[in-house]
C-alpha cells in the first residue's frame, strides 16, 4: 500500500509533465436539480490526454530505468489509461501498444491513433484485453503498465487529491468515479492524511459494482458478470491492496446506472459545454440522482475525471 510520502514524491516528480487542472463553481444553470448548495467541479478532463490517468502513467515512466523502455510500453484499457500510456510513450519517444475491449468509445480509438499508438481490440471487457496485454509483454519484452494494480501508478493518481485540497481548502466531500479503484485509492490516501474529516465517496456503475461487492462480502471478490456499457468503469476484479486502502479511507460507495451517467454527460455539455465521458459524468450522475447524502452547507467536489463525446449525443 502507498503512503502520503509516496504521493508527495510523485507530485514533485511529475509536476513538469502534467497540467494543473482548473475548478468551476456549479452555478447559473438552467436545471440545477441535485446540485443545490455549494458544488465545485474539478475539471480533470482537461488533463493531458484527457484524464487523470496521465498522472499515474507519468509517475510510472519517471521511475523506470531507461533500459526498460527499449521495447516500448503496453497496457490494457477501457480507453483513458490507454490514452495516458500512449501520450507517455510519445513523451519518452518509444512505441505504445494498447489492448482494448470491443466496446471502447470510437472517439478514444481516434485519439489513440492520433498519439500513434498501436491498438488491438480483444474481448468484451477490460479483463480479457488485459490477458492479451500481459501475453504481448511476455512475448516482446514491452514494459507492461497496469492501470490500477501498481503502487507507483496509484501514487501518481493520488496527486489529484493533493491538488483538490489546495484548490478547495474548505471542501467537505469529494466524489470519485471508480473503475479498478486506483484513483480512489490514491486520492483517498492523500486526502485522509491531510484532512481526515473530508468524506471520500466512490461511484460505480450498477453493472460493474467491483468494490461495492467486495465491501458487502468483506473480502476480495470477482464479479460473475459485467453489464455496464461504460468501458472505463468496467472491471470484474480489483486487487487486495486497493481493497484494503478503500476499506481504510473511503467513506462510502454508491451505484449509478448507465442511463444516469449518460444523462449527466448530456447535462454537462448543455449547461457548461463540458465534453465528459460517462465516467467523467459519474459524480454529477450521483448528485442529480440524489445518491449522495449531504447537508445544505456541505461543499462538494464533483470530480470530472475524463473527456469524451458522450454528452453530445
Amino acid at each position: 500500500m502507498i503512503t502520503s510520502d509516496n504521493i508527495l514524491s510523485a507530485q514533485e516528480r511529475i509536476a513538469p509533465f502534467i497540467r494543473r487542472t482548473p475548478v468551476l463553481s456549479a452555478m447559473q444553470m438552467r436545471d440545477g436539480s441535485g446540485l443545490e448548495g455549494r458544488v465545485t467541479l474539478k475539471l480533470e478532463l482537461l488533463q493531458a490526454a484527457g484524464s487523470f490517468k496521465a498522472r499515474g502513467a507519468m509517475n510510472r515512466l519517471k521511475t523506470l530505468p531507461p533500459e526498460r523502455l527499449g521495447h516500448g510500453l503496453v497496457t490494457a484499457s477501457g480507453g483513458n489509461h490507454g490514452l495516458a500510456i500512449a501520450r507517455t510513450a510519445h513523451v519518452a519517444g518509444v512505441a505504445a501498444k494498447i489492448f482494448l475491449p470491443s466496446n471502447v468509445a470510437p472517439d478514444k480509438v481516434a485519439k489513440l491513433k492520433g498519439w500513434n499508438a498501436s491498438i488491438e481490440l480483444v474481448g468484451s471487457v477490460w479483463d480479457e484485453a488485459n490477458e492479451a496485454a500481459l501475453a504481448f509483454s511476455a512475448e516482446t519484452g514491452a514494459t507492461y503498465v497496469h492501470p490500477f494494480s501498481d503502487p507507483i501508478v496509484v501514487a501518481g493518481q493520488g496527486t489529484l487529491g493533493l491538488e483538490i485540497l489546495d484548490d478547495m481548502p474548505d471542501v467537505d466531500t469529494i466524489l470519485v468515479a471508480i473503475g479498478g479503484g486506483g484513483l480512489i485509492a490514491g486520492l483517498s490516501t492523500a486526502v485522509k492524511a491531510r484532512r481526515p474529516h473530508v468524506r471520500v465517496i466512490g461511484i460505480e456503475p450498477v453493472g460493474s459494482p467491483t468494490l461495492r461487492a467486495c465491501l458487502d462480502a468483506k473480502r476480495l471478490v470477482t464479479l460473475d458478470t459485467v453489464s455496464t456499457r461504460v468501458p472505463t468503469m468496467a472491471c470484474r476484479r480489483t486487487d487486495e491492496a486497493i481493497l484494503q486502502t478503500v476499506i481504510r479511507h473511503v467513506d462510502d460507495i454508491v451505484l449509478v446506472t448507465d442511463d444516469e451517467m449518460q444523462a449527466a454527460a448530456r447535462w454537462l455539455w448543455f449547461e457548461f459545454g463540458i465534453a465528459a465521458d460517462l465516467s467523467g459524468a459519474a459524480s454529477i450522475a450521483a448528485l442529480r440522482a440524489e445518491k449522495v447524502p449531504r447537508s445544505a452547507n456541505d461543499h462538494v467536489c464533483a470530480l470530472i475525471c475524463g473527456a469524451g463525446t458522450d454528452g453530445m449525443a
